[in-house]
């Protein structure tokens, strides 16, 4: 893909390779809650993670003493709803607002750097190599999260990598695996997903599909991997462009993919069309169980790779805000869109977010300024469909400059105040979606949707007469900061852009 932009070569290594690198900073500033406690991984460790994550912008969990797996240590809900710990992963300073981290993301979504390739020899996963009967994934504290999951799912704050046959493109992708046996784990993934095209175009050459599966990665993988990005061009790259450094891998000799040298667990083998295995439910983003267990490919381990003493990552699905997807994936899926609505050549985007409270990927909220008519529709369709806002998104809205489209409570006023249903909603039918979304019935037709455009913008032929917003006078807000504690409240006042400006503005 000619998009414009270069791939950049190596740059200057960053003080992030790892995810103990990461961790070193997230416990720098308090948002790391280590448990020695026995736990067991048969849902009480979900169960805890859940339960804390109840709290906005609680920690993430270090279980150092998971029942049964002496030595192997698990890190659940890496992201959280914290957005300190979202912007050390994408190498930034904390304290900024949402909208920023988004808009500098997606500055950084722009470049890319390659992956440089090191000695497997020196690669820290590499500390312990198991081949043929030494393969046994249970080892690993894989959790069993919900009552009627098909069983534990090491995969989950993962990375799978599969690679393009036809033009030998590297994939990241994040998907679920439940462990299926010593040997096997499971390989689901939904209708239109890059590690499913990879595999299928492997099969078709009568070949079996190599693939790897990374736990316990330096969050920034797991970001890009959990992002749609265009499919001929690898998250190894948009990783190295956000951390503007490139991710070190090496090459497998088993599978000849490229792998993350600093990885703390990686299984390798090959996926085949003839062999299937029951896999699932599993409790999903959505807050429901998604598919029902079913006949699903899975991988063969040929060898599993891991540091001493590692750490395996896990991810819980949930409804908001236990939810891990939430605030990772709100602001890379953002991102991705304002990056696309970039390049796209569409003016006036001042902000893009997208809820955690929808599920991560159910809701798109863009903000305009107006600058000629059908301005916003052709934001929204474009925000609908394109590569990084169109699996499985069903609500749209497009929202007028003056509103913040990360506070919900201003998202829902400009939709009440400025949107008129009759008019201002559209249906785009047969969309991309998937087998996840429980609203979708009799489950065969899930891998198509439909999605909802809002455009809840003052109507652009009457901006100039459209009844005026009250607004503060930005002289009494910033004398009533100044006083907020002498008035006897805590903390900062609430942070107020917009003021009363008076220039031509009377109620008619």
């Amino acid at each position: 893909m000619d998009d414009g932009k270069r791939v950049i070569e190596a740059g200057t290594e960053r003080s992030i390779k790892s995810l103990g690198d990461w961790l070193a900073k997230v416990d720098a500033i308090g948002e790391v809650k280590r448990i020695s406690a026995e736990v067991d991984s048969d849902l009480e460790a979900a169960t805890i993670t859940y339960l804390s994550g109840k709290t906005v912008g609680g920690p993430t969990l270090l279980f150092e003493n998971v029942k049964g797996h002496k030595g192997y240590r698990q890190l659940f809900n890496p992201f959280g709803t914290s957005m300190n710990r979202a912007a050390i992963t994408i190498r930034e300073e904390i304290g900024k607002d949402p909208i920023e981290y988004v808009r500098i993301l997606s500055r950084k979504m722009k470049e890319r750097i390659a992956p440089k390739t090191v000695d497997a020899k020196s690669a820290p996963v590499n500390q312990n190599i198991e081949t043929g009967d030494q393969v046994d994934v249970t080892k690993f504290p894989a959790p069993k999260m919900w009552p009627l999951d098909g069983g534990k799912y090491i995969g989950t704050a993962d990375a799978v990598i599969t690679q393009d046959p036809t033009d030998n493109r590297v994939n990241l992708g994040t998907y679920r695996q439940m462990i299926l046996g010593p040997k096997q784990v499971g390989f689901y993934a939904s209708p239109g997903k890059d590690a499913l095209l990879d595999r299928e175009r492997w099969w078709a050459m009568g070949k079996p599909a190599p693939v790897a599966a990374v736990y316990g990665l330096d969050p920034l993988l797991f970001l890009c991997a959990a992002t749609s990005f265009p499919k001929d061009i690898s998250e190894y790259e948009f990783a190295g462009g956000i951390n503007g450094a490139p991710v070190e891998v090496f090459k497998s000799e088993v599978t000849g993919l490229l792998l993350p040298a600093n990885a703390e667990i990686i299984i390798e083998g090959f996926s085949y069309p003839d062999k299937t295995a029951s896999e699932g439910p599993f409790g999903e983003f959505t807050g429901y169980y998604g598919r029902p267990g079913g006949a699903t490919p899975y991988i063969d381990i040929n060898c599993i790779r891991y540091r001493n003493k590692p750490i395996l990552t896990s991810a819980l699905m949930a409804d908001f805000p236990s939810n891990e997807c939430g605030t990772m994936w709100a602001m890379a899926k953002a991102a991705r869109i304002w990056a696309d609505l970039d390049a796209l050549g569409v003016p006036g985007i001042k902000g893009v977010w997208s809820p955690p409270e929808a599920a991560g990927w159910g809701m798109t909220v863009v903000s305009i300024e107006q600058r000629y008519a059908g301005h916003a529709a052709q934001v929204a369709a474009l925000a609908a469909q394109c590569m990084g806002g169109a699996y499985f998104t069903k609500y749209i809205v497009v929202v007028d400059d003056d509103v913040d489209p990360s506070n919900l409570p201003d998202v829902v006023w400009a939709m009440v105040t400025r949107s008129r249903p009759a008019q201002s909603i559209e249906i785009m039918r047969e969309t991309w979606s998937t087998y996840l979304d429980p609203s979708q019935n009799p489950p065969e037709i899930r891998p198509w949707g439909s999605k909802c455009i809002i455009n809840a913008c003052k109507e652009f032929k009457y901006l100039k007469v459209f009844s005026p917003r009250s607004l503060l006078k930005k002289e009494t807000y910033e004398t009533v900061c100044a006083r907020w504690s002498e008035l006897g409240f805590e903390g900062s006042p609430p942070k107020i852009t917009n003021f009363e400006t008076f220039a031509g503005r009377h109620i008619s």
